[in-house]
This record gives C-alpha cells, structure tokens and sequence, in this order.
C-alpha cells in the first residue's frame, strides 16, 4: 500500500496512543516512540506497529507514536486506522475477501 497523506489516529488520553503515518521513500519502516512505559513495553509497542503494517503491506512509512498505556488491541486499532487513511485504501481487516 502507497502512502499517498499523512494519516492520524488516537488521542493523548490515558490509556491510548496517538498515531501519525507518513511517507517515508526508500527508508523502510522507521517508528518514533515517545511512551509513558517506554522501559517497560517499548520493544513490544515498535513489534505491534511494525507486524500491524507489515500485515497491511505498507511500507517506506516514518511512524510517530505518543503512548499513553495503551494495550496491543489499542496499538493495532490506531495503526490500521492511521494507515488506512494516509493510503486513503479503506482498510477493512474484519472483512472477508
């Protein structure tokens, strides 16, 4: 999948993360991570980004991620969300092909 905008998800709130997606040329998958719980959890939050859009097929992206606690579930949800809206794709994991 092509970034074709920047794409933004989440909020600063507790327990959530905000995710902002966008190009990145040539450069691969490149994660920013600024976390309440960075000591503890960073290496698992940089794993759940990356496999979320490995999975999606997206590529060449520079990812800015503001963690506020929040569970994988809440990683995943925000990244797909971001991303589908910097592809402008509509991303849909839930439905079947």
């Amino acid at each position: 999948m092509e970034i074709k905008d920047v794409g933004m998800a989440g909020t600063l709130e507790s327990s959530d993360i905000m995710i902002s997606i966008e190009k990145n040329e040539g450069k691969g998958i490149e994660i920013e991570l600024k976390s309440t719980v960075e000591s503890q959890f960073g290496s698992q939050i940089r794993k759940v980004i990356k496999e979320t859009l490995e999975k999606m097929g997206v590529t060449n992206v520079f990812v800015r991620a503001n963690d506020k606690g929040a569970l994988d579930c809440t990683i995943q949800a925000r990244v797909e969300a971001a991303a589908s809206r910097a592809t402008q794709a509509g991303f849909k994991p839930w439905e079947v092909e």
